[in-house]
């Protein structure tokens, strides 16, 4: 009988945790600029992206928890979306949905000439906040230098790609 009480009280804890939303990491997205939109409801990040050096390549935004366990970790990023290249006047914009408001980090990457891996001297990089990067950081900064608050709409922000 305990065994069964115990049972049941794991069953209902479970039914429980599994109502909860979860944050889902790791989620390929499109960028569908219509979440940002007038009538979007939110929360979600409209990224304005400036800075490119050639309309080349792909670019790959992802967003992140803003916690040191998460940030910049492999297969730590909540939604990513990746595109080629074709920006209008150096700059492109995204909607990243973020699960709820909160505090939050977002990388872009511009891979130039698209073969998926990272060239520092070539390739340009930014975070939320446009934190300096340097050969000292290798283009990585601390989170706290790249966590905003998101709200419940739609927040609006701005990267300045650096190019090494």
């Amino acid at each position: 009988m305990v065994m069964l009480k115990v049972a049941l009280g794991f069953l209902s804890a479970a039914a429980v945790i599994a109502s909860v939303p979860a944050m889902a990491h790791g989620q390929e997205i499109a960028n569908d600029l219509e979440r940002c939109g007038p009538n979007a409801k939110g929360p979600a990040v409209l990224v304005d992206v400036r800075g490119f050096a050639a309309a080349s390549g792909t670019v790959r935004v992802q967003s992140y928890p803003a916690t040191k366990a998460a940030w910049l970790t492999k297969g730590e990023w909540l939604n990513r979306i990746e595109t080629g290249v074709k920006p209008r006047d150096g700059a492109m914009r995204f909607c990243v949905p973020v699960p709820q408001p909160g505090r939050y980090a977002i990388a872009v990457r511009h891979d130039r000439d698209g073969n998926g891996r990272t060239d520092i001297s070539r390739d340009g990089g930014g975070f939320s906040n446009n934190p300096k990067l340097s050969i000292f950081n290798l283009g990585k900064p601390g989170v706290e230098k790249a966590a905003f608050n998101a709200g419940a709409g739609v927040t609006k922000i701005t990267i300045t790609l650096q190019y090494m």
